[in-house]
């Protein structure tokens, strides 16, 4: 345990662990703060079901090439808590993050903060506290009651792509979910809406009239797609041929066009070179990564073909990115896909496994080290309902040395279904 989860900890111990959605605390705890939240540099705040955390990576990117220092506020983290809080485009110090911590926890007195709630005030008080440009923004959970959202007016709202997902928080429909996102929306501000489901839209475009937002949708005010392997982005100012998205998969196109939609409907006037040099210079760690080195590497590629490739997707709209990105791989160069997945309780293993029906050849299902995780045997009962052989694991390992067994020769494997099962690969093959 590090030093700043350590500190995290001994607050814990005060809070309670569970999430309890709402701003009345948060509010508080910010204004006995002296109200870092109003003083912010321009914000991008950032909401949606899949492809928040690439949108944010584009974002920071496409700033930070045209000169800017840029704070960006993620969730969660994958290795470190650190990673939730970077400063002018260097990670929060522990000595920064711990004396933060320190000082919302005072702050905070008889209210009970959530451990979200306490990263997120600290958040705020270190994007106050050092000079930068602009702050790029993830919403945490939702969108109306998270803790992130307490911004007056923000440079611009992004919704990326809404789909079923933390049900029990948010509503069993598209339309509750996209009403909980859409409460990110600000008078004045403009509301740039990515690719929807006609539900979700009907319901973002009428919840952005009545909050006084100006709608910035794709497929009516802008639009984007893969062309001879450029992205080319288009709205009301004109047709933009720019250098295609760094991170893989054809689900890329329409987050780096989401990104771009937002920094044109705020007012930037960035040429199509400064957006190239972004979309090329993004980084986002388990969204589609390619693993060149470490042990699991080393345990899988007894042929230097095989590909290990990892994702934190963990929803079947992820998954049906996913097994797209796989097929197109597949197509240019054609290897047995074989999953090595884990998954939380509370996600949808059913619908995740469905996309992957007819690609997949094995699916070695293992349970993640984090509290929640879902157990090894009923991940590959989920696998099998989809019809695909699959196998519990009692590791990683052992799922990395029961793949290599299959003798299928060169393999594409894809490491799965959790954002926290990604953490731990990371720990080892950062």
């Amino acid at each position: 345990m590090d030093a700043v989860e350590a500190a995290l900890e001994r607050v814990a111990i005060r809070r309670p662990a569970l999430i309890d959605l709402g701003l009345d605390r948060v509010f508080r705890t910010l204004h006995r703060l002296g109200a870092p939240h109003e003083r912010l540099p321009p914000a991008f705040h950032v909401a949606g079901t899949n492809g928040k955390g690439s949108t944010v990576a584009y974002l920071k990117a496409i700033l930070e090439a045209s000169g800017a220092a840029v704070h960006v506020f993620t969730s969660p983290h994958l290795v470190r808590y650190n990673e939730r809080i970077v400063l002018a485009g260097v990670e929060i110090s522990d000595d920064a993050f711990i004396s933060a911590i320190s000082r919302v926890d005072e702050a905070a007195g008889a209210d009970d903060l959530t451990l979200f709630e306490t990263i997120a005030c600290a958040g705020f008080l270190a994007f106050a506290e050092t000079p930068a440009d602009f702050l790029v923004l993830e919403v945490g959970l939702g969108g109306r009651l998270d803790a992130t959202n307490v911004l007056a007016k923000p440079l611009a709202a992004v919704i990326t792509p809404i789909a079923l997902d933390h049900q029990n928080f948010l509503g069993d429909t598209l339309a509750a979910i996209a009403r909980e996102k859409a409460g990110i929306f600000r008078a004045g501000a403009p509301a740039v809406v990515g690719p929807q489901t006609a539900e979700a839209m009907a319901v973002l475009e009428a919840c952005a009239g009545a909050a006084g937002a100006r709608l910035f949708a794709f497929g009516r005010d802008w639009t984007s797609w893969a062309e001879n392997g450029r992205l080319i982005y288009q709205d009301e100012g004109g047709l933009s041929d720019i250098s295609p998205p760094r991170l893989a998969g054809a689900h890329q196109y329409e987050n780096a066009g989401g990104a771009i939609a937002a920094v044109r409907a705020a007012g930037l006037p960035y040429t199509d070179e400064i957006l190239s040099a972004g979309l090329q210079a993004a980084r986002w760690p388990a969204r589609l990564q390619r693993l060149k080195s470490g042990p699991l590497v080393e345990r899988l590629e007894g042929d230097e073909e095989t590909e290990v490739w990892l994702d934190g997707g963990h929803n079947p709209h992820a998954a049906r990115a996913l097994a797209q990105a796989m097929a197109d791989f597949e197509e240019k160069a054609s290897k047995p896909l074989v999953l090595i997945a884990g998954m939380q309780e509370n996600k949808d293993a059913d619908g995740f496994f469905a996309a992957f029906s007819g690609l997949a050849a094995a699916v070695f299902a293992v349970k993640a080290d984090h509290k929640g995780a879902r157990a090894a045997q009923e991940i590959a009962e989920a696998a099998e309902r989809a019809g695909l052989p699959a196998h519990p694991c009692s590791s990683l390992a052992e799922a990395a040395g029961f793949a290599k067994g299959t003798g299928r020769g060169p393999l594409r494997v894809l490491i799965c279904g959790s954002l926290y099962l990604a953490g731990e690969v990371l720990k080892t093959h950062a």
